[in-house]
């Protein structure tokens, strides 16, 4: 059953919720140097944040001419990264904050990520947030992952929310592209220097282009509570201002 008028919220995980991006990047690291790949960068890296496991691996195999079959880099991807999940994996102080008071409103949760279902829910164990986000989605239960549409719809059915009533936080281009296609509104913190000028944040409702070091869960919560008109733009004074003829779906 849909929640008509009651805005869901729909969490990206890795970059978003918790820094977990420099474990994928060992795991990658020691997983390619398995196949004789020794340059592979965080540069390289960061182009590949917000495109699911599977894809990146696959497009990585392309590109070292790996021979081996995607579902053993796959399995050995997961298992290195949630050997390093498990020691430590942060999460942002105000997303912490900002899941909380959700939590305490009764707002619907769930988290749909790119990572394999068992890496979210290492992750959310681990760090607890499991106790306040119960239901999770990953990219590879879904045909195709960011930037298509198709996890954040199937976290919206999966919560019974309409797409509409949704709002997805993100910090990474193709997610943002993956919200717009969705027909949701998107809250979007930069997790990569630098991109918040990417084209897809433009479709951002919430727009905090420092990232972590900008994002506050009151400026989020208030803007959740009114969601305005055009695009907004978070600096350090909070919500300044907004972009003209960019407008939420």
């Amino acid at each position: 059953m849909s929640h008509p008028h009651r805005t869901s919220v729909i969490f990206d995980l890795d970059g978003t919720l918790v820094d977990s991006e420099p474990n994928y990047y060992r795991a990658g690291r020691q997983l390619l140097a398995q196949y004789g790949v020794t340059d592979f960068g965080w540069e390289e890296h960061t182009r590949f944040i917000g495109i699911s496991t599977r894809e990146t691996l696959a497009a990585l195999r392309e590109r070292y001419g790996i021979t081996a079959p995607l579902d053993e880099m796959l399995a050995g991807k997961n298992r290195l990264y949630l050997e390093l999940a498990a020691a430590a994996t942060e999460v942002f102080p105000e997303m912490r904050r900002f899941v909380e008071r959700l939590h305490a409103e009764g707002t619907p949760m769930i988290v749909a990520s790119g990572s394999s279902r068992a890496a979210i829910e290492a992750v959310l164990a681990g760090t607890g947030l499991d106790a306040l986000i119960t239901d999770v989605v990953s990219a590879e239960e879904v045909p195709h992952g960011k930037p298509a549409p198709d996890v954040f719809l199937e976290a919206a059915r999966r919560i019974g929310a309409e797409p509409a009533d949704c709002v997805v936080l993100e910090d990474a281009p193709a997610g943002a592209a993956a919200a717009h296609a969705a027909g949701m509104r998107c809250v979007a913190v930069p997790y990569v220097r630098g991109t918040a000028n990417d084209p897809a944040f433009a479709t951002a409702g919430l727009l905090f282009p420092g990232g972590q070091s900008e994002f506050t869960a009151q400026a989020a919560y208030e803007w959740l509570g009114q969601y305005g008109c055009r695009c907004q733009i978070v600096s350090g004074q909070g919500i300044s201002r907004s972009r003209e003829g960019s407008t939420p779906p």
